[in-house]
């Protein structure tokens, strides 16, 4: 049988690599984080590049089962972030050097709300002199509006998959065709004929998953040759239908291992894309996005949402909700990332080496 080190080394892996991977702990875990730390180093270096994120609208038209911002939570307090409040954003993050920003929201797909995003990206360019990137996170669209987006301005988009198996999408889903698993795969080739470099993600300790499931996750992003990630992991809500399974999940230091494990072995089976140390992971541990950096991710999205909106955007509970201004909490970000070893890269949009790679060859 293959011994544990030499695993780590191979290019390629199977499913069962994965889980055995998955599986690991003690030596064997430390082993994994080291040879993703190597692998990260070499391919993408110690850089970490900041998105702002700007949580733009909570009015979402979806009613999935984990998310605490479905349409049917009628205890949330629906909002949208001005024009101007987007703008001042986009000035911060051009004068904090961060290079890039994210416009992220529930999902709504009118005409309006089409026109909406694309005259703000437009004003974004204007007033930041067209110096950083943008990325979108606005949930599933037709072509046309992926267009209409990337024509005025946007250059990445993610939508999360949430899980890669049908089955147990349908499971965290309500089965009908706005929640229809085709129509989310639909949209992701939509995003990539459209010009973008394309970014998924899946929850991870979800009720009802196996490791053989983020096996299957794991390899499902190699398959549609995705550019980014955004994974992280499930965090109940009272207020939605799946907190009824709350006492079957795993506890949450699982939860977290599992989570770092994920990225590590991501950075291993696709060496060069880009990988964000979320949210979600500060909310089940306070350093545990530094020590996401640490064993393969490099990206952070520092919340740049006016402060009076942000405890309306609770996709889960507890989310990790920071009351400092954004300049006092980028200095705490550049203490965090220099702690394992990182560097925060300023005045770039930090573009995906591996779309870069796939576009120098067309």
């Amino acid at each position: 049988m293959t011994t544990f080190q030499e695993l780590l080394s191979q290019e390629q892996f199977s499913k069962e690599d994965l889980v055995r991977m998955l599986s690991a702990q003690g030596k064997e875990k430390e082993m994994l984080f080291a040879r993703s730390a190597e692998v990260k180093a070499a391919y993408v270096g110690n850089k970490v590049y900041l998105r702002g994120l700007v949580e733009f609208s909570n009015i979402c038209k979806k009613n999935c089962y984990y998310c605490g911002i479905r349409a049917g939570n009628e205890h949330v307090s629906r909002y949208t972030v001005s024009e101007e409040d987007v703008l001042a954003a986009a000035r911060f993050v051009k004068q904090q050097g961060y290079g890039s920003m994210v416009l992220q929201s529930g999902e709504q797909s009118s005409k309006y709300f089409s026109e909406t995003i694309a005259r703000l990206l437009e004003k974004i360019h204007k007033e930041t002199g067209n110096t950083i990137g943008i990325t979108l996170s606005l949930g599933e669209q037709s072509l046309e509006t992926y267009q209409r987006w990337f024509n005025a301005g946007a250059k990445r988009y993610l939508l999360r998959i949430e899980s890669s198996n049908p089955e147990l999408y349908h499971k965290i889903h309500p089965q009908d065709i706005t929640h229809s698993y085709k129509k989310r795969m639909e949209a992701l080739h939509f995003i990539r004929k459209a010009g973008f470099q394309l970014g998924t993600g899946v929850m991870i300790g979800l009720p009802f998953q196996t490791l053989e499931n983020l096996a299957e996750d794991l390899l499902f992003f190699q398959t549609l040759d995705v550019d980014m990630v955004g994974m992280g992991p499930y965090i109940e809500h009272s207020e939605t239908p799946l907190y009824q399974y709350k006492e079957e999940l795993l506890p949450v230091e699982q939860r977290l291992d599992l989570s770092l494990k994920m990225v590590a072995i991501l950075r291993l089976l696709m060496k060069d894309i880009n990988i964000a140390a979320t949210t979600a992971l500060q909310t089940l541990h306070p350093e545990a996005r530094e020590e996401a950096l640490r064993v393969g991710a490099n990206i952070i999205m520092p919340n740049m949402t006016p402060q009076q909106f942000r405890e309306n955007y609770f996709l889960y509970q507890n989310k990790a909700v920071t009351k400092d201004d954004a300049a006092t909490y980028h200095k705490y970000l550049e203490t965090a990332v220099r702690r394992v070893g990182c560097e925060i890269v300023y005045n770039e949009h930090g573009d995906s080496p591996h779309f870069k790679k796939k576009e120098s060859v067309k």
